[in-house]
């Protein structure tokens, strides 16, 4: 397990605790919890492989030694007494945290305060001597069912409404896949250079969206924010069943536009329906396909289009003992009905045999 003073180091080297702190409202009476105690309590949950629950927050500060607790807060001297942190308390500072993170207008998607705050925690993870190790940076995503139930199926209200049903693989054979209610979680790892020195595959960013919104492009504002140094290289598998279409402008089959670069970088064009996003971390990068013709290669040509001749139909059968020369020259018509046939006379014993 990860010592406390470990995440204590982290939490106070990204500042998050004391910008979420200064958004809070002030009350009467100071809070015994405070945000960062809040944080570190979180951190240990997690460590210690426990579910992302708020009684177990809670459990994890109450079971610290006691100079814990006392310089944590979570023990702290009262009028009648010593005071130790109950759950409603805990509920009370997680439900303020919450609320000023939160967007006005729910949509699947973290605000910006709430990615800045957690790309600032991953970023105060990563040690200095391997801050800048990496230039190369692998991004993938997997599924998070969320705690809540789905939806009802007439219709109606769940505990999460910000999650949406999604696709997943769960080691299904072919194309099959399942569904599943919650989340997309991306993550954003260093990986070493082409030819270069062996790094540590610490996590640098991180997000979860939605599962209907695109991930690849929930996950574009979070790489941006990267420093310079460590988004110059990202590798992005993109999965086959996204869409991937390239930007406006030259096509990369045609000839080229003065000035204008010969590689395009495909986006990822926004699902109309559930993505289909694999869970699988072996996705590869896949890039849309040439067009059937191409003016710059040989190989993509299409083979020429034959067109059919016109259907004829031929002239009057020419009788017996007539020469060509003396017959005329006769004109093929541009009909496809055939002579109509005489009809056939009825005989007078098959009509009296009806009678």
């Amino acid at each position: 397990m990860i010592p406390l003073a470990v995440f204590e180091t982290v939490i106070d080297a990204s500042g998050a605790a004391a910008r979420i702190e200064a958004m809070l409202p002030a009350g009467v009476r100071p809070r015994q919890l405070k945000v960062r105690t809040l944080l570190a309590g979180m951190c240990l949950a997690q460590a210690d492989h426990r579910p992302a629950h708020l009684t177990r927050v809670h459990q994890a500060l109450t079971s610290l030694g006691e100079d814990d607790q006392r310089r944590l807060g979570v023990l702290a001297d009262w009028k009648h007494g010593p005071h130790l942190l109950t759950y409603r308390q805990t509920e009370r500072t997680f439900g303020l945290l919450a609320a000023s993170l939160a967007k006005d207008e729910p949509d699947g998607l973290p605000s910006g305060d709430l990615a800045g705050t957690c790309g600032s925690l991953l970023e105060a993870s990563v040690p200095d001597e391997f801050k800048d190790a990496s230039t190369s940076l692998a991004v993938d995503w997997t599924d998070l069912e969320t705690f809540s139930r789905p939806p009802p199926a007439r219709g109606g209200d769940c505990a999460d409404p910000e999650a949406s049903w999604g696709h997943r693989k769960n080691n299904l054979l072919r194309s099959e896949d399942e569904l599943f209610y919650g989340y997309y979680l991306s993550a954003c790892v260093m990986m070493p250079d082409e030819n270069g020195p062996a790094v540590p595959e610490l996590a640098r960013r991180a997000t979860l969206s939605s599962c209907r919104h695109d991930p690849g492009r929930a996950l574009v504002p979070v790489l941006t924010c990267l420093p310079p140094a460590s988004r110059s290289r990202t590798s992005c598998p993109i999965p086959a069943t996204l869409t991937a279409t390239s930007p406006p402008g030259p096509s990369r089959c045609g000839p080229r536009a003065p000035g204008s670069s010969r590689t395009s970088t495909p986006t990822i064009a926004a699902p109309k329906a559930h993505t289909k996003a694999p869970s699988s971390a072996t996705a590869t990068c896949t890039a849309p396909r040439p067009r059937a013709h191409c003016s710059s290669s040989g190989r993509c040509r299409a083979a020429p289009h034959r067109k059919k001749p016109p259907r004829t139909t031929p002239g009057p059968p020419r009788l017996p003992g007539t020469s060509s020369a003396a017959s005329p020259a006769t004109i093929p018509t541009a009909t496809t009905a055939s002579p109509a046939r005489p009809p056939r006379a009825r005989s007078a014993a098959r009509c009296s045999r009806h009678r």
